[in-house]
């Protein structure tokens, strides 16, 4: 059998209903399927390039290489993995550089109308910053995705120095997510053989000490209980962290992670999969893979960054696909919200929405050119009608 027809036996066999709110409604107990978006139908690309359901609209934030405007800060290369945080009476909006050497991460300061207060680096100097995560203390996690890569704590409101979080593990890091009802910090792995981890802080609210673990699964479980073995050295040298645990499950290309009401969902690039992890109950799912709808008819490939809403909804980018960000609902339909064109060659990156829920940010990390470098990157931001 193929991969689709063993992966849809699998399913049907074994899949149990995803725990939390997000999925608490879903009418089936399996993975998302195409279906119409809460929205509407995506309407002719706007001005920036961007098709959006009716009601919403789009603006550049930052251009790579360019000041941002109204600030004399020039925007870095590459804007990859980001998060927002509350600011005064404003906010803030994070985003990494996906650059070797310089790497880092930027802020923009938004003020109560939307207007840009402020842009600032937050760290520098670091290697290939692809994504992280946000902390429930307020800062981001940024994440080296190179081999021995580290995570660094920065903090958005500026004024104070990153510090880097090596006991957290050296390896080809992606996303992190925060877990504070179980007080650990969940995170991925940018390998074709990747595992999936977490780190168990000995303070929660202090990542400076603590325990790497892996999760533990069958080598082809898609379904399943799993549990979770401690790293022996997190250091990953000479022995690469993800070899270490002969028991690990591997995963192809981890890329983005959410933490939500007891669920932590995570992507894989390489099988195009997006995984819910209830760490309730401790088991792993499939919430979406685009093996398992109808052939040619997948919204969802090139799966990469994610994020969520507090009313359940995903959000996932694409880095290839038909450059866009999908939904996944809570009643398990996959469905694109936009789609942006004249960037074939790029990926978009960073979604992440205001603490009032009413705008999202994202990249498009090499722009028109498609230059590797990510010297045309664009950030954008989206204002229109979410649902809460």
């Amino acid at each position: 059998m193929d991969r689709r027809t063993v992966l849809r036996a699998t399913v049907a066999g074994g899949t149990a209903a995803f725990s939390g709110s997000l999925w608490a409604c879903a009418a089936l107990a399996a993975p998302a399927q195409p279906g119409p978006g809460p929205y509407g139908e995506l309407l002719a690309a706007d001005g920036n390039g961007i098709q959006l359901p009716a009601g919403f609209t789009s603006r550049v934030i930052a251009r790579s290489g360019q000041r941002v405007a109204g600030t004399s800060y020039v925007w870095h290369w590459a804007p990859d993995g980001g998060a927002c945080y509350p600011a005064g009476t404003g906010w803030i909006y994070v985003s990494n550089s996906e650059i070797p050497l310089a790497g880092g991460a930027s802020a923009v300061r938004f003020a109560a109308d939307g207007s840009i207060a402020a842009a600032y680096r937050i760290l520098g100097g670091t290697n290939v910053n692809c994504a992280g995560g946000a902390t429930p203390w307020g800062t981001w996690l940024s994440c080296e995705e190179v081999p021995l890569g580290r995570v660094f704590e920065t903090w958005p409101q500026g004024g104070r120095e990153a510090e880097e979080r090596t006991r957290m593990g050296r390896f080809k890091h992606e996303a992190a997510a925060c877990d504070p009802d179980r007080r650990v910090v969940y995170l991925t792995e940018d390998e074709g053989d990747g595992c999936f981890y977490r780190f168990l802080p000995d303070t929660w609210g202090d990542l400076r000490t603590g325990r790497l673990q892996v999760l533990c699964a069958p080598a082809d479980a898609t379904a399943g209980p799993v549990t979770w073995r401690d790293v022996p050295d997190r250091d990953g040298f000479p022995v690469p962290t993800r070899w270490q645990v002969g028991a690990a499950k591997h995963f192809d290309g981890g890329e983005g992670c959410w933490y939500a009401d007891g669920t932590c969902w995570f992507t894989t690039k390489g099988d195009n999969r997006v995984w819910a992890y209830d760490a309730v109950q401790q088991r792993l799912d499939l919430a979406y893979d685009d093996s398992l709808v109808p052939a040619g008819a997948a919204p969802l490939t090139g799966v990469d960054n994610i994020t969520g809403t507090a009313g359940g909804d995903l959000y996932v980018a694409e880095d290839g696909g038909n450059m866009e960000i999908n939904m996944i609902t809570p009643a398990g339909v996959v469905t694109p919200f936009l789609r942006l064109h004249g960037h074939p060659e790029s990926e978009l990156t960073g979604p992440a929405f205001s603490p009032d829920g009413t705008r999202l940010y994202f990249s498009s990390q090499r722009g028109t050119t498609g230059d590797r470098t990510g010297s045309a990157g664009v950030t954008y931001e989206i204002t229109g009608p979410f649902r809460s």
